[in-house]
C-alpha cells in the first residue's frame, strides 16, 4: 500500500501515473433534493368511511364502486363490518336493475356474447355492469381474471362497468360475494347487471338463485344429443341461446335451436306467464342480439304481471340469508384451533386404518357440537 495514504485522497485526472481517469462522483446527500427535504411531509391518505363509499357509489363513481367491491370481497375481519355498513347505506337505492345470469359450458362464447350484448345495450342508452367470475386454482388459490381483457370493446364504453372476480372455490360458478356486488352496482345506477359464471356443468346452478333471468348459452357439436334432455341446468333456464350461429355453423345452430325447443316443451312447460324457448345469435355479426334484449324485456313484463318477479326476489333474499348462515358456521369451524387439532387427530386415525371414514365423520361432528355449540349454549 502506498505510504501516507489517506482514505479521503482522490487522484486528479492528470499525469500518466494513473491507469484510469476518475469521473466526478455523486454529490453529497446534503446537496441533493434540497427542495424535497424542505417541503412539508405528504399527508397520509384519509381512511374512507362507509359514508364516503356510499356517496361515491350513488354518484356513479366507478373507482369508488371498484374499491367498495374490494372491501366486500375481502376476507379480512376488519373489512367485514365496513362492508356491511356500506351495503346497509346503499340498500334503499338498489333493486331496480335487471339481474341477468349467463352460464354455459366452457367454450360456448359467454364472454364474446356478453361483450356484443353489453355494447348493444350501451348503444341503446342503458348502463351495464358485468360481473365476470373466473375459476380459482385449488392449489394456488389464484385466478387469471382475463374477462376484462377479452371484453376490450365493452371496456371502452363509458356506460359499462366490468368487474372480474375469483370464484374463491365457491360452488355453482359464482363468487360468494356476488349478491352484495350486484347491490352495489344497482345503487350506482346500472340498468342491467350481467353475471357471467365460470364454465359450469348440469348441476352447478347457484347463479339461478340470485338473478331474475337465467340464460344458458350452448353450442352445436359439443356432445351427443342426449345431453340436451338431461335434467339439471337446462330445466332451470328462462331461455336457451345457441351461440356462434354464423358462417358454415349457422344451419347447424338453427337445427339445434329447433331441437332445444322440442326438448323444452317437455322440460319447461309454460307456467305463470312465461314459456322458455331457444334462440340463436352470432356474437361476431351481431345477428340475434337485439332479439335477446326484446325477449328479456318481454320476460320482465310478463313475470312482473304474474307476480313471479316479486316471488323470485323474495326467494333470492331468503337464499342470501341461508348462504350467509352457512358461511358464518364454516368460518367458525375453520377458525377454531381446538377443533382443527381434533379433526387432524381423527384424520390421522383414518389414514392409519384405525377407524372408518364414516366413524371419523361422526367423531368430527361430535367434536364440533361439543366445542362450538355446547360452549355457546353455556354462555
Amino acid at each position: 500500500m502506498r505510504k501516507n495514504f489517506r482514505p479521503d485522497w482522490q487522484p486528479e485526472n492528470a499525469g500518466a501515473e494513473f491507469a484510469c481517469s476518475v469521473m466526478p462522483g455523486v454529490p453529497l446527500a446534503s446537496d441533493c433534493n434540497a427542495e424535497a427535504r424542505a417541503a412539508p411531509p405528504a399527508k397520509a391518505k384519509a381512511v374512507l368511511t362507509a359514508d364516503d363509499y356510499a356517496r361515491g357509489i350513488l354518484a356513479g363513481d366507478r373507482v369508488m364502486l371498484s374499491r367498495a367491491i374490494t372491501v366486500i370481497e375481502s376476507n379480512a375481519p376488519k373489512h367485514f363490518e365496513l362492508g356491511q355498513e356500506i351495503i346497509q347505506k346503499i340498500l334503499p337505492h338498489s333493486g331496480k336493475a335487471m339481474r341477468i345470469g349467463i352460464t354455459g359450458v366452457p367454450g360456448a362464447g359467454k364472454s364474446t356474447f356478453i361483450e356484443a350484448f353489453g355494447t348493444y345495450l350501451c348503444g341503446e342508452g342503458c348502463k351495464v355492469a358485468v360481473l365476470a367470475v373466473d375459476p380459482s386454482s385449488s392449489l394456488s388459490k389464484g385466478s387469471i381474471l382475463g374477462d376484462k381483457t377479452r371484453m376490450e370493446n365493452l371496456a371502452r364504453e363509458k356506460n359499462a362497468f366490468i368487474r372480474p372476480s375469483p370464484s374463491g372455490g365457491s360452488l355453482g360458478g359464482v363468487t360468494r360475494k356476488s349478491r352484495e356486488t350486484m347491490l352495489l352496482c344497482e345503487a350506482a345506477g346500472y340498468d342491467a347487471v350481467l353475471v357471467e359464471t365460470v364454465g359450469v356443468g348440469q348441476s352447478e346452478t347457484m347463479v339461478r338463485s340470485m338473478v331474475d333471468y337465467f340464460l344458458v348459452v350452448v353450442i352445436t357439436g359439443a356432445g351427443d344429443d342426449l345431453q340436451g334432455i338431461k335434467k339439471g341446468i337446462i330445466e332451470l333456464a328462462d331461455s336457451i341461446l345457441v351461440n356462434k350461429a354464423d358462417g358454415d355453423n349457422k344451419m347447424k345452430a338453427m337445427m339445434a335451436r329447433a331441437d332445444y325447443d322440442q326438448i323444452l316443451h317437455y322440460l319447461r312447460p309454460a307456467t305463470e306467464g312465461w314459456k322458455t324457448r331457444a334462440y340463436t345469435c352470432s356474437s361476431i355479426t351481431g345477428e340475434g342480439i337485439p332479439e335477446m334484449w326484446s325477449v328479456i324485456k318481454d320476460f320482465r313484463e310478463n313475470v312482473t304481471a304474474s307476480g313471479i318477479f316479486s316471488k323470485r326476489r323474495k326467494e333470492q333474499t331468503i337464499e342470501w340469508v341461508r348462504a350467509m348462515t352457512a358461511e358464518y358456521l364454516q368460518n367458525r369451524i375453520s377458525q377454531n384451533a381446538e377443533l382443527t387439532k381434533c379433526r387432524e387427530d381423527i384424520e390421522r386415525k383414518v389414514i392409519a386404518g384405525a377407524i372408518t371414514p364414516t366413524v371419523a365423520a361422526k367423531a368430527v361432528i361430535g367434536s364440533m357440537e361439543r366445542l362450538l355449540f355446547t360452549a355457546t349454549d353455556e354462555t
